[in-house]
Order: C-alpha cells, then structure tokens, then sequence
C-alpha cells in the first residue's frame, strides 16, 4: 500500500510539471508567431505611409491598433515568465481596451454597438481603477481560515 501511495504522490508532482512544460513551449512558439506578425504589420504600416497617395484613415488606425495588440500579447507572454509562470489581470485588461477602441475606429456604421463597445471600455477602465485601490495580498480572515 505504500508503494502505490508513493507512486500515485510522484504522479501527481510530474503531471502538473509536464502540463507546465508543454504550455511554455506552446507560449515560445505563439511569441515566436507574433513577432513575425508584428514584423509583417510593420511593413504594411510603412507601405501605408510611403504611397502617400490617399491615405484611408481607418486603414491606417487598424493597422496601428493591430500592431499594438502583437505588442501587447507578446509583452504578457513575456511578463508570464517574468513573474513565475502567472499572467498579470491588468495586461488581459489593456489588450480588452486596445481591442475594443478598434472596434469603434474600425466598425462605427452602427451607433447602438460604438455604444456598447464605448461602455465595455468604460467597465474595463472602473475594474482597472478598483483592482489598483485593493491591495495586492489578499488579508487573511480570522473567522474564515482556521488553522
């Protein structure tokens, strides 16, 4: 009986190591298929920029904005290494920003959604704004932990 709770121990300490292995290297090859995205975006940007012979304003926005979400990802992928393998809520929060204002620049034909869209950015700004005033350790509780 020993050896099978010893075996049933080892099992449950290499699983969750060979899952965590497997997602770093899944994240590498993500970051490494951003990059090329943010090198190819960055070329069209500068096609945009050196024909110069009319420059369609919404194109050029959602070029930019498409630019920044690359950036964005791969900075969370690299802040998840940084900070022991966990992703900061407040980088999924600036990529929901960033997404939802190109949204609006790119799709505004239709007043009620810029709407909605404007207001998803106003709730992801206050949960932004509420998750900087709490404190960053949650207190413990005596009345609910008990040791």
């Amino acid at each position: 009986m020993f050896k099978i709770k010893k075996n049933y121990t080892y099992l449950l300490t290499f699983i969750p190591k060979m899952l965590q292995i497997l997602l770093n290297f899944s994240l590498v090859f993500l970051a490494v298929i951003l990059s090329f995205l943010l090198l190819k975006e960055l070329v069209v940007f500068s096609q945009i920029i050196i024909e110069r012979k009319a420059i369609d304003y919404k194109l050029f926005l959602e070029s930019i904005l498409i630019f920044f979400l690359y950036f964005e990802f791969i900075t969370m992928i690299v802040k998840y290494f940084k900070e022991d393998y966990h992703f900061p809520i407040r980088y999924f929060i600036y990529v929901g920003i960033t997404a939802m204002t190109r949204l609006i620049i790119v799709e505004h034909n239709n007043p009620m959604d810029t709407l909605l869209y404007s207001f998803v950015i106003l709730i992801l700004i206050v949960g932004y704004f509420i998750m900087n005033l709490t404190p960053h350790d949650r207190p413990e509780s005596k009345w609910f932990f008990k040791k």
